[in-house]
């Protein structure tokens, strides 16, 4: 199980905020203009490497040269990291943050850029040894942005930096009232135990025992000590009044809603004066069945509350008012409990009190909600047969219309005087600025930015290619084929069957610094990923037919895949295809190992000859009760597994890979983590020890401080010269 369908387009926002939460530093004191002295210098001189000060050391961008052209995960990890962007009022200039890392360090560091909004040379705005975050223009010449526990404005014609506010345990993120007047800020709640509780802990200041008596005691990644809210409060246009904020959510509900929600989960009317946002009012074992949450409107004078959405049962999220502030949109979900349902344009007429689905004829999810300048279109990025592109709902029309086109994925975008600056990838480069116009229909969109130009330009990217094959029941199926970096026509090669999460999550053109084709292509492979049943960006009914057939359909679709390119590519060695996996793609991983024997074609019957799964669930019962978001499990498994009663749950568990230990005959890695709260170490472990008495050749690599994904810089590192190396030893 990845990230929730509904929430995967805001990955980048969290995994800044984690860095945040795990990378406290000081205030700054007098020593801030003697830093500030050192770091110009810095620049002057072109000098990139870390540079030592009172505040710790500076992560600068770091030099590096590329062997042979290959891609590998030391080139990845020297790569910046783009991270948030947002252009000027006036449309002339894009402030963007980019993140290096420090592998010595085991730590990366973001600062502030900026670049003329037609391209150019970038001009860092920052150099320090924090990272900054929540990038938001004041005005054409000011912005305004977070550090540490302070936001602060830096004068963009002098640099001159002046903190506005500062907040005792830090903020998540703010955003600035369209008057300039006020802020609405993110800060968290401790979670208090009740008395009965307390009294158990007098006197025991040094315990580390937790008691509980509900559920969702951890989420994710973190147990549930706190939670956010959010506080508005007067901004005078040089300091916040902190001190006099106001909590805008009552009783203990979270705002925005964990572990992905930010600040795009609330809005301001454009006349300042109503605040829309997020929240899913429950808690405890309540929260951990439902994914009802609900859009709330604010208003600021009155201090009243009103749900606009009550009467619609799955995710509400991500309001955004029109500007003429008669409508108010955000992405709907219909069902309760189907984290991964079609994201829906819901439209509220604010005037009538009536909302309509504007997707209802669309068949596929629309998310990043924003609107044109006149109103009369909605924007939207697209889970679009295997790419994210930018669409526009046509109000009088009633029709959808493809903006962007190619082979990229494109995680956000800004509109300003009819340009859309979008935040874009692909499988071959890092997320880089592109430009649109409003007017475009299936453009390819011009790039204006060039973070890492310098060591992509030294590299030999795997060529990437499209296929439409057919599946056993004779549907067509989009699988991605990505080349070895040194490609000959005349040579054969490894490959490679790459096997996704989510399970509702899309095979697109991604860039990952886990799951990152062209390493694994810089590795010598030939890569085979399809986006078999299941995967969002193709309709409901491919997506929908995954859920309570995890042993089915989709199973045969990896098999499929396998079996075309392996008799249709004569490069590609029959007899040296191995095949990896995480979360969802993990469970493919440990299913196949039970079912890896009498394939016609291949040698001794096995298709593959070593396997990688990352956090994936090997015990589909021990799974039910030790992952904390139980809608998921009913509603993908079906239930529990002592409903014997319940004919969808038993032929789920019929599927869970711990069955088929028997059959298992082929090499095989495992990793987990333990802050995995999705999936816990425990299913890796179980499927590790399972490996090895039944004799096969077996590796376990386990972290103790990463979560579902690897995120570390120096764990990254392991990980990838494991999957390295352990197909190179397997499959060379």
């Amino acid at each position: 199980m990845e990230a929730p369908l509904s929430f995967l387009f805001l990955l980048k926002n969290y995994f800044l905020v984690l860095h945040l939460q795990k990378s406290k530093i000081k205030l700054y004191t007098i020593m801030k203009k003697i830093f500030f002295a050192i770091a110009l210098l810095t620049l002057i001189c072109a000098c990139n490497k870390k540079q030592e000060t009172a505040d710790g050391k500076i992560i600068g961008k770091p030099e590096i040269q590329v062997q042979d052209g290959r891609f590998t995960p030391e080139v990845m990890w020297a790569l910046g990291k783009m991270g948030e962007k947002t252009v000027s009022p006036d449309g002339k200039q894009i402030a963007y943050t980019v993140t290096y890392y420090d592998m010595e360090e085991n730590k990366g560091n973001a600062e502030i850029y900026l670049i003329p909004s037609k391209g150019g040379k970038a001009k860092q705005l920052t150099t320090t040894a924090a990272s900054e975050f929540n990038l938001v223009w004041q005005d054409n010449e000011t912005l305004l942005f977070c550090r540490d526990n302070d936001i602060l404005s830096i004068a963009l014609k002098d640099g001159r930096e002046t903190t506005i506010a500062s907040f005792e345990n830090g903020t998540e993120g703010f955003k600035l009232a369209p008057d300039g007047k006020s802020i609405v800020f993110i800060a968290t709640k401790p979670v208090v135990r009740p008395n009965h509780l307390e009294n158990l802990y007098a006197g025991l200041d040094k315990t580390t025992g937790r008691i509980n008596e509900d559920l969702m005691y951890r989420h994710w990644d973190n147990w549930v000590d706190e939670y956010p809210q959010i506080f508005l409060a007067d901004f005078d246009g040089n300091k916040v009044d902190v001190e006099h904020a106001v909590c805008l959510i009552d009783s203990t509900f979270e705002c925005p809603m964990r572990p992905w929600g930010g600040v795009e989960q609330y809005n301001y009317s454009p006349d300042s004066k109503t605040i829309a946002y997020t929240c899913r009012k429950k808690t405890g074992t309540d929260y951990a069945l439902s994914t009802n949450s609900d859009i709330f409107l604010y208003d600021i004078e009155k201090k009243t509350t009103q749900n606009v959405s009550e009467d619609i049962l799955g995710y509400d999220q991500n309001p955004v008012f029109s500007h003429d502030g008669k409508y108010l949109a955000w992405e709907s979900m219909e069902r309760d409990g189907c984290e991964s349902d079609k994201l829906r344009l819901m439209v509220l007429n604010l005037s009538t009190g009536e909302h309509q689905d504007m997707s209802e004829n669309f068949d596929f999810n629309f998310t990043g909600i924003s609107w044109t300048d006149d109103d009369k279109e909605i924007l939207g990025v697209v889970n679009y047969l295997g790419m994210d592109e930018i669409f526009a709902y046509n109000r009088e029309q009633r029709t959808f219309r493809q903006v962007s086109h190619g082979y990229h994925d494109i995680h956000s975008f800004e509109l300003v005087n009819g340009k859309l600056y979008a935040d874009q990838v692909s499988m071959q480069y890092p997320s880089e600025i592109y430009v649109y116009n409003l007017s475009d229909i299936k453009a390819n969109g011009t790039k204006v930015s060039a973070i890492n130009d310098d060591v992509l330009s030294q590299v030999r990217m795997g060529k990437v290619e499209e296929h439409w094959i057919t599946t056993v029941d004779g549907k067509k199926m989009l699988t991605w084929l990505i080349y070895p970096y040194d490609y000959d026509s005349m040579k054969t090669y490894p490959a490679l069957l790459y096997c996704e999460g989510g399970p509702q999550s899309m095979v697109s053109q991604f860039w990952s610094t886990r799951w990152n084709f062209m390493v694994m292509s810089g590795g010598g492979y030939f890569i085979i990923a399809p986006n078999r049943r299941g995967t969002i960006g193709f309709g409901t009914e491919w997506c929908e037919e995954i859920s309570g057939d995890y042993g089915g359909l989709c199973m045969q679709d990896y098999l499929r895949a396998a079996d075309f390119f392996t008799d249709s590519v004569k490069q590609i060695d029959k007899e040296r295809l191995g095949a990896c996996g995480a979360s969802f793609g993990g469970f493919s991983i440990y299913w196949l190992a039970g079912h890896n024997y009498e394939a016609k074609g291949y040698q001794d019957g096995r298709r593959f000859k070593a396997l990688l799964a990352h956090n994936g669930m090997f015990n589909f019962e021990q799974q039910y009760l030790e992952t904390e978001e139980l809608w998921f499990e009913n509603w993908d498994i079906g239930g529990p597994y002592w409903d014997k009663n319940n004919a969808r749950a038993q032929k789920s568990y019929t599927f869970s890979p711990h069955r088929f230990v028997d059959k298992w005959n082929t090499p095989i890695c495992v990793i987990h983590s333990e802050f995995d709260f999705r999936i816990v170490a425990s299913q890796g472990m179980a499927a590790y020890n399972a490996a090895k008495l039944r004799g096969l050749d077996a590796r376990y690599l386990y972290f103790p401080d990463e979560t579902h994904w690897v995120l570390k810089p120096q764990n990254s590192l392991l990980w990838h010269r494991n999957f390295l190396n352990w197909f190179d030893t397997h499959l060379k």
